[in-house]
């Protein structure tokens, strides 16, 4: 039996330490290393050049669909997409990948995940970058920023502006839209969230936080290593080293 050299690329802590529980009580595979972001996900698979990638679908930094773009289908390893179902196209990524996994991690389900992905190192690799190409076309196809939300308000439905939108809080499995004229909850997730909404004008921030460039004041320093982002209507909100990149060129 060949060993089967993987790379865990998750930004939670408690993600990757699941995984690797889980890979030590495999057979014939080794952990080639860890990445917590998508930029190092991106330089560790250059450098370390792994059989199979779990990959984590939301990270700071670069997100999967940006790591396998930036790497490129055809060098891309095979590759499992990790998920907490978020809003993204995951037909695709589960047509053309070799599994996805749900959070929170099952061990019983890891197994099936890792047993596609042995049968699939027999098979020939360019089948696999063509299936990676195919989800690449899919997903660009089928983002498009929306202008508009239609929100429950009470027992009946309004529309918000997205450019009416001054930040985005997460709360569980919804989000927050703080609004000039109010606040509306929305069953979304952050990362769904910030798929939808126009990457000129919003940024994600923090795990809990997008912002309207637009309503950003300004930055004040912060401890270890975050800094506040001070909005137009007072609101402070932290600024995450992991997302520190998000606003830059502001003061």
């Amino acid at each position: 039996m060949s060993v089967i050299r993987v790379l865990v690329a998750d930004d939670e802590t408690s993600g990757r330490r699941r995984l690797l529980q889980y890979l030590a009580r495999q057979a014939g595979v080794n952990v080639a290393g860890e990445s917590c972001n998508g930029l190092q996900a991106c330089e560790d698979i250059a450098r370390l050049r792994p059989d199979l990638v779990l990959l984590d679908v939301e990270m700071p930094e670069l997100n999967a669909l940006q790591v396998v773009e930036r790497i490129g289908a055809a060098s891309m390893p095979l590759t499992i997409f990790a998920t907490a179902y978020d809003h993204y196209a995951l037909g695709a990524f589960n047509a053309n990948a070799i599994d996805d996994l749900l959070k929170p991690f099952d061990e019983k389900r890891f197994c099936v995940s890792m047993e596609k992905a042995r049968r699939a190192m027999g098979e020939h690799s360019g089948h696999f970058a063509v299936q990676l190409g195919a989800m690449l076309g899919e997903l660009a196809a089928e983002k498009v920023a929306q202008d508009r939300f239609l929100v429950r308000s009470g027992e009946s439905q309004v529309l918000v502006k997205a450019s009416d939108i001054m930040y985005v809080s997460a709360q569980g499995n919804y989000v927050r839209l703080h609004t000039p004229g109010g606040e509306h909850l929305m069953r979304e997730r952050m990362a769904g969230m910030i798929e939808q909404l126009d990457e000129a004008l919003f940024r994600r921030i923090h795990r809990s936080h997008i912002v309207n460039l637009d309503h950003v004041k300004k930055l004040l320093p912060w401890f270890g290593g975050d800094s506040l982002v001070m909005m137009t209507n007072g609101t402070r909100l932290t600024l995450s080293r992991n997302y520190r990149d998000a606003l830059r060129g502001f003061a």
